[in-house]
């Protein structure tokens, strides 16, 4: 009989590797090698070696599906969500999310213990975990469901394959990722599920008092502080890195902000401090990069992907980095030895707000810098309708109170009359996708404002009645580039990380290594997956 016949899913370039093949045949498992002999005629001669070694392989399955798998799950923002409810609606919520736990942990053959208040440890075998893996973690779910009114949702940290550390690691970056989500620690990254719902707003200001004076601490130290944000820098960046550099001229430390003139998407606020007299703290990159000392402080604002920076390099010269950013956190992340990384705020802009208010070298903001600030917490909300909190409002009216004029910040964001024009014929070239969303693609030239028009064109389409999600793509060069907008419904972030982007809930993008009709059915096919999987009802 052919070989294949006896044995299929036999494959000879396997066989002939120093490992063999495993293969089940009959209800015995093999592992198959196999050899060349001379033939008597044209052809040679294949010769296989079948093991039988059953026994060790259901012995090695068994080992690992029943190895721990270690999960730490947290309450996300417990202490804000109850601040209002009765001591009554407390015991009663606690009492249906630890009933929902049990039953959910109690199907398997692990255990369930709350080690404090608002967390809980979880132990199943690795069997189990794939279970739970393959339903998308839909603990999720059922907690989320147990009050709409209060919206309590869990983060969930995994360690898989008995190491309890990964847990720990896997819980920070689901919490930095805006919470309500899972997320495992791979050998390649990390892996997500969930992340639907909106960031839990803290309250407190505890932290920002902490961080600011632990910031003073290192500037003070530093003989040099660089300040440097992500390429094609935007208001937002630029004004958390001139409130920065404002904290640093106070407390008298040396400071420049390292930025690239030639590619930036807020260059008419770099010209507006040059009219000022101050375009020497603007320095580009490489430049700074000849200043650097084994002492220099670097400040990273608005992002925490090295991927992202206008220079990696400064990152591995510094002898301290300090991370201050409001996207949800990627797997790939800066290693920083002070970070304020909070998706819960509306912009860098807003951190850096509150580490003016109660930094010594901050708390005298000169008019220009107000300005910056505000024009980066109203781009990246959009003239404040999106991402919104009390402490935002909070911020901008510290802002105001400096000296900043709204109509200043109006003029930052002016455009000139072709870019308008390019802008309308986007939206008019707009069309539905899957119902709720909606598409524009730029076929016209490529401009230096186009990234800025990309991203009008996206806010402005999300007041047609009945979109949740806006998208527009543009081509530059060898990359397509996509703006993704949310009135909050759909998490564009997840859609965004599909395609190898990131960014925040409602506000993301990403470039594409595509022609533009193929980044646009990569994105129209990550579009349909991200609904069916997170948003089944809104179809």
């Amino acid at each position: 009989q052919p070989v294949n016949r006896v044995l299929p899913g036999l494959e000879l370039h396997q066989c002939v590797l120093p490992g063999g093949q495993c293969l089940e045949r009959a209800g015995r498992r093999y592992t198959i090698f196999a050899s060349s002999l001379p033939g008597r005629g044209k052809e040679d001669v294949t010769l296989l070696y079948l093991v039988d070694d059953t026994p060790l392989k259901v012995q090695a399955a068994e080992y690992a599906a029943s190895r721990p798998a270690y999960m730490i799950i947290e309450l996300d923002g417990y202490q804000e969500l109850v601040a209002n409810l009765r001591d009554s609606e407390k015991a009663r919520l606690m009492e249906a999310v630890n009933r929902t736990l049990e039953n959910y942990f109690g199907r398997t053959s692990g255990f369930l213990s709350r080690v404090s208040g608002t967390r809980y440890i979880a132990v199943v075998e690795e069997r189990h975990m794939k279970e739970i893996a393959a339903a998308r973690f839909d603990i999720l779910d059922k907690v989320r469901s147990l009050d709409e009114a209060v919206g309590v949702t869990l983060s969930i940290g995994v360690g898989r394959g008995g190491e309890s550390l990964k847990a720990r690691q896997s819980l920070d970056m689901a919490l930095g990722r805006g919470g309500d989500q899972a997320a495992v620690k791979t050998p390649d990254g990390f892996e997500f599920y969930g992340g639907v719902s909106r960031s839990v707003e803290k309250r407190s200001r505890v932290k920002s008092r902490i961080l600011a004076t632990a910031l003073a601490d290192l500037i003070r130290q530093a003989d040099s502080v660089v300040i440097m944000g992500h390429r094609m820098s935007d208001l937002d960046c630029l004004g958390a890195a001139i409130g920065v550099l404002r904290i640093c001229k106070g407390l008298d430390a040396p400071a420049v902000i390292a930025v690239r003139r030639e590619a930036t998407l807020a260059a008419n606020l770099i010209e507006e401090f040059e009219r000022a007299g101050f375009g020497e703290d603007f320095i580009h990159p490489d430049q700074v990069l000849e200043t650097v000392t084994p002492r220099t402080l670097l400040v990273v604002v608005d992002t925490h992907n090295p991927e992202l920076l206008e220079s990696s390099e400064l990152v591995g010269n510094a002898a301290h980095v300090v991370l201050i950013d409001h996207h949800r956190r990627m797997a790939s992340c800066i290693e920083s030895d002070l970070a304020y990384h909070e998706p819960y705020a509306s912009s860098a802009s807003e951190l850096v707000c509150e580490l003016a208010q109660y930094s010594t070298g901050g708390s005298a903001l000169r008019k220009r810098e107000a300005e910056a600030m505000l024009a980066g917490i109203v781009l990246d909300t959009n003239n404040f309708a999106f991402r919104t909190s009390f402490r935002t409002f909070e911020a901008a009216a510290f802002l105001k109170k400096m000296g900043g004029d709204t109509i200043e910040v109006k003029k930052l964001f002016q455009v000139d009359f072709d870019s308008y024009s390019d802008r309308t014929q986007l939206i008019s070239a707009a069309h539905r996708y899957e119902r709720i969303t909606v598409l524009a693609s730029w076929n016209g030239p490529d401009h230096p404002g186009m990234g800025v028009v990309a991203a009008q064109a996206a806010d402005e389409m999300l007041d047609i009645e009945g979109v949740e999600a806006s998208f527009v793509l543009f081509q530059r060069r060898e990359k397509t580039y996509i703006s993704a907008r949310s009135l909050g419904t759909i998490n564009v972030q997840l859609i965004m990380e599909a395609l190898g982007g990131g960014g925040h809930a409602t506000n993301a993008g990403a470039q594409v290594e595509a022609p533009l009709e193929e980044a646009r059915k990569a994105l129209c096919d990550a579009i349909s997956r991200s609904l069916r999987e997170n948003y089944p009802d809104l179809l």
